[in-house]
Formats: structure tokens, C-alpha cells, sequence
């Protein structure tokens, strides 16, 4: 009975199966959330753990059936090894090991020519969740001098159960797409311990209904324009046969449209958290906050012209498991740059088997590194600051954000095409318009730097 309907609400949406069955998944997160707070939330952690458990589980096999095996046998693996092998680097590199092996192989045998929603997708997910897990009780058998101010709030000192585990990687409002949060989170929400009110139940609603407003206003963006910007239309004639202005304004456009697909998710998906209390982080300057589990930054989103301002306003758990548990612990290699470029390929991977993962990744640090240069240069000259901060101000910023956005949609390029032959064929058709450009600036930028800045003036801004 469920099939039928499902198949004529994706018809009449015009939106593929899987994708209509994603977002009322992450709808019911609201539903679950709801349940928890009016029935729940004064029960036992066991019978909470249990309804997160058996709900997740349910939402899994409603979107990818059988399949969902997949992450079960991943979450007991891992369980194991806890049990097993201990606070050890063993575990640990065991952990990291199997988890990320067990992703590619899924990524290898499932891999097709476009983007499809299917088990791998929420995977990537729980890769992180469990891998995460297993460097958080590791740093438990640390003494608390030993840790960061991150490393405390997540570091586990006993040993979860599975029924305690499982509820942890099969909550609803992170399950499928996200976010990212500990342990230490979870194990806060069950104790009633997120919550503005002592005692009882969050006053969340209000915020949560906001970010599903907010959420609900980009998929409408996104259903609405991203059908006349579509991948296919890379690798037509027609596209190739349009003047290069043409070729440009659609990369721009595409991805400006394109990403609403997951802004929307995530911003929705994040409305569930902060209902359930899971979004809760404390109170700054008399106000409670609810940005624990915010995965988007929509409104920097939307008006930074700098590719660093997208970078920090989007997928911004994913970016923050990143730097704690990948970027940081390689401190040890004593160079920031290498450090930096490893946890970037390790991203790439992390998305996936395909070359243009590698591209994309390699492409923004680039990106970075040349505009990281030119905002030291425009702060140690004078002229050039002093241009920044005139009336023509509005114009360099609409001028910054056409280049901000053209060259974020060239970096996706292939990131959404995957295959060596298909973004190839799009670069050439624009003469690799971006990497011309960056690796240009990136040249000479020590020649503008010597000829706009003066020693004496960059000795006196270092001392300010």
C-alpha cells in the first residue's frame, strides 16, 4: 500500500523516489522528537535508548530495507572492539581500519555515473559517528590535563553499553544525513540534562519551528529553480556549444541553487535535534542557545564573498569532526600545511572512490591558500585597505561575490560529476578557467606584495 502512494507523491513532486522518502524520513524526526519529550522524557534510559534504537531502525529500513544491515554490523564491530581491545591505539587504528574499509568497499560495489541515495549515503555518517567514538573513549584514559577543552567534553570515562551505543548511531535527527555529535552529547540528552529547564522537557519549539521555516524556504528554492540547472546538462552539445560567458553564469548559478539540496536537509534535520533538546549549548550573554547540532550557517551562507566565510558556514559538524579528530591529532607531523592537505584528502575519500572528489578538495586549497594571501595583503597596504574601505565598497563586493560564487561552482564541478572523462569535458570547455586563475594570483601575489607593501609598514602592522 505504501509503495503505491510513494510512487505517486515522487511523481507528482517530479522528485525521485528515494529522495521523497529521505525527506519524509527526516520529517518524522520532528514526530519522534515529540513522542520523546511528551511520553519519554521522564522514563528510564533504557526504555529511551530502546524507542531511539527501534525508531532509527525503522527509518533506516523504511529508505533502504534489507541494506540496512550494513550499519549493524558496523555499530556491533565496533562495540567489540571497545569491549576488547580497550583504551589502546589498537583499537583505535583497528577502529579507523575497518570503519573506513568497510565504506570504500560500499562506495566500490554501489558506485553508478551520477548521485544516488542508498545505504552508503547515511554510512559516511555513521563512519564518522563510530570512528569518532573510538578516539573519544581513547581519550578517556587520559588524565584531564592531558586533553583540550574539546577533548574534554567529549572524552567517554566508562565503557557504553550497546544498547547505549546503538541509541547513540541510530537517533532519528542524525541518523540519515547528520549531524555529528559525541557520545557525551547523547548520553546528556537521555539524562534530561539538554534542556533550558531543569528537570522538564526544553522550551524548543519555537527554535526548532524556525529552522524548519528556514529549512523548508531553501527546499522550495531548491525544487523550484534547481530543475533548470541540471548535471546533465554539462555534457550535452547544446552547453558546449554556448559562448563562454554563458558556460560560466551556469556553473555559478547551478551551484548557487544546487547546494540548497543540502542546505535544506541539514537545516530541517537540525530542527528535529533542537526539539528533542540534542540542539541544546548553553546559555551566552543571558540567552539560551540552540546551535549545538546547526550544520549551517545560512545567513553567512548567504552573504560572505570569501570562499573561507562558505567553508565555516557549511556542513559545519562534518568540518568540526574534522578538525578535532583528524587535523588537530596530527600535530605531531609539526607542519600545519601537511596537516591540512592530509585532512582534505582524507574528505575526499571519505565521500567517495571517485577522482573528482580528489579535484574538488585539492581545487578549495588552492583557493584557500590564494585567498588567505590576498587578505594579508589588502591588510598590510595601505592603499589597498584603504580602497576596501571607500565608496566603492558595494561594487568589490558584488564583484567578489561573482568570483566567489563562479569559482565555488567550478570546484563542484566535479565533485557532483565524479568521473575523470565527465569533468574533464566541462573544464575544457571553459579552458580550466579556475585553476588558470588561482595558480596565476598565486604567483604573483610575492611580486604585488612586494611592490604594495613596504617592509617598515608590515613591521608596523605586526607590532599593532
Amino acid at each position: 500500500m505504501a509503495a503505491p502512494l510513494l510512487e505517486k507523491l515522487s511523481e507528482s513532486l517530479g522528485s525521485p523516489e528515494p529522495a521523497v522518502r529521505l525527506i519524509l524520513s527526516i520529517l518524522t524526526g520532528y514526530l519522534c522528537a515529540l513522542v520523546y519529550r511528551h511520553f519519554l522524557f521522564y522514563k528510564s534510559t533504557t526504555v529511551i535508548h530502546l524507542f531511539h534504537v527501534v525508531s532509527g531502525l525503522a527509518l533506516g529500513a523504511f529508505n533502504f530495507g534489507s541494506q540496512l544491515c550494513h550499519s549493524t554490523v558496523c555499530v556491533l564491530v565496533q562495540f567489540l572492539m571497545l569491549r576488547l581491545m580497550g583504551r589502546t591505539v589498537t583499537a583505535v587504528l583497528s577502529s579507523f581500519t575497518f570503519q573506513m574499509l568497510y565504506l570504500l568497499a560500499g562506495y566500490y560495489y554501489t558506485a553508478t555515473e551520477k548521485y544516488d541515495i542508498k545505504w552508503t549515503m547515511p554510512h559516511c555518517v555513521l563512519t564518522l559517528k563510530l570512528i569518532g567514538l573510538s578516539l573519544d573513549y581513547y581519550d578517556g584514559r587520559k588524565d584531564a590535563s592531558q586533553l583540550s577543552s574539546e577533548q574534554k567534553k567529549s572524552a567517554l570515562r566508562s565503557v557504553p553499553s550497546l544498547l547505549e551505543v546503538c541509541g547513540f548511531c541510530y537517533f532519528y535527527g542524525g541518523f540519515l544525513v547528520g549531524p555529528q555529535f559525541t557520545l557525551r552529547s547523547y548520553q546528556r540528552l537521555v539524562a534530561g540534562e539538554l534542556t533550558d529547564c531543569p528537570g522538564k522537557p526544553p522550551n524548543s519549539l519555537i527554535p526548532a519551528l524556525k529552522r524548519f521555516g528556514l529549512g523548508f524556504v531553501c527546499l522550495v528554492l531548491y525544487a523550484v529553480f534547481s530543475p533548470y540547472y541540471p548535471d546533465s546538462y554539462y555534457l550535452t552539445d547544446e552547453y558546449e556549444a554556448q559562448p563562454f560567458w554563458y558556460r560560466c553564469a551556469f556553473i555559478l548559478l547551478w551551484a548557487k541553487f544546487g547546494l540548497y539540496k543540502y542546505v535544506s536537509c541539514w537545516v530541517i534535520a537540525e530542527g528535529s535535534c533542537i526539539l528533542s533538546g540534542l540542539g541544546y549549548n548553553g546559555v551566552v550573554d543571558g540567552k539560551h542557545q540552540w546551535d549545538a547540532c546547526a550544520n549551517m550557517k545560512v545567513w553567512l551562507f548567504e552573504t560572505t564573498p570569501l570562499f573561507g566565510g562558505t567553508i565555516a558556514s557549511f556542513n559545519i559538524n562534518t568540518n568540526a569532526w574534522a578538525a578535532r579528530h583528524v587535523f588537530k591529532r596530527l600535530r605531531f607531523l609539526g607542519n600545519k600545511t601537511l596537516s591540512h592537505v592530509t585532512t582534505l584528502f582524507f574528505l575526499a575519500i571519505w565521500h567517495g572512490l571517485h577522482s573528482g572528489y580528489v579535484l574538488c578538495f585539492s581545487m578549495e586549497f588552492l583557493i584557500i591558500i590564494v585567498e588567505r594571501q590576498a587578505q594579508a595583503l589588502v591588510r598590510d597596504s595601505p592603499a589597498l585597505t584603504k580602497l576596501a574601505n571607500s565608496w566603492l565598497y558595494p561594487l568589490i563586493y558584488v564583484v567578489q561575490q561573482l568570483i566567489h560564487w563562479l569559482f565555488m561552482g567550478y570546484s563542484l564541478v566535479p565533485f557532483c560529476l565524479f568521473a575523470y572523462d565527465r569533468w574533464l569535458k566541462v573544464y575544457s570547455s571553459i579552458y580550466f578557467c579556475g585553476h588558470v586563475f588561482f595558480l596565476t594570483a598565486f604567483l604573483i601575489m610575492p611580486y604585488l606584495r612586494k611592490a604594495l607593501v613596504h617592509k617598515k609598514e608590515h613591521s608596523q602592522k605586526k607590532e599593532e
